[in-house]
C-alpha cells in the first residue's frame, strides 16, 4: 500500500497535465467548509481511497483519474531533485593518467 502525493492542496486544473502518470488521481475533500484537491498516484485506486477515507471520513468527496499519459515506471517527479545523478569530479592526478 504505497500512495505517493504528487501535489497537495493544488488547483484541480493541474490534473489535466498530460505529463502525469496514468495511475494519478485527483482527490477532492473538504476541510473547514473549503474544498481541497490533491494529486496522488498509487498502484491501486483502493489504496488511495482507504488512505483518504481514513483521514477525512465524511469530508472525503471523491476522486477521478487525471489526464496523465506517461507510463508510471517511466515517470519522473520534476519537483524531486534527488533523481538527478551527481558526478564525482576527477582530481588532477586522475586526469593525467
Amino acid at each position: 500500500m504505497t500512495v505517493m502525493v504528487i501535489a497537495e492542496q493544488c488547483d484541480p486544473k493541474q490534473a489535466d497535465d498530460k505529463t502525469l502518470p496514468t495511475n494519478a488521481y485527483l482527490v477532492s475533500y473538504e476541510v473547514d467548509g473549503e474544498m481541497k484537491y490533491d494529486i496522488v498516484m498509487s498502484g491501486k485506486q483502493v489504496d488511495i481511497f482507504d488512505q483518504y477515507y481514513d483521514k477525512y471520513k465524511k469530508s472525503f468527496k471523491g476522486m477521478r483519474q487525471s489526464a496523465g499519459c506517461q507510463r508510471p515506471n517511466l515517470w519522473v517527479d520534476k519537483n524531486n531533485k534527488s533523481n538527478s545523478r551527481k558526478r564525482k569530479k576527477r582530481s588532477s592526478a586522475e586526469k593525467e593518467q
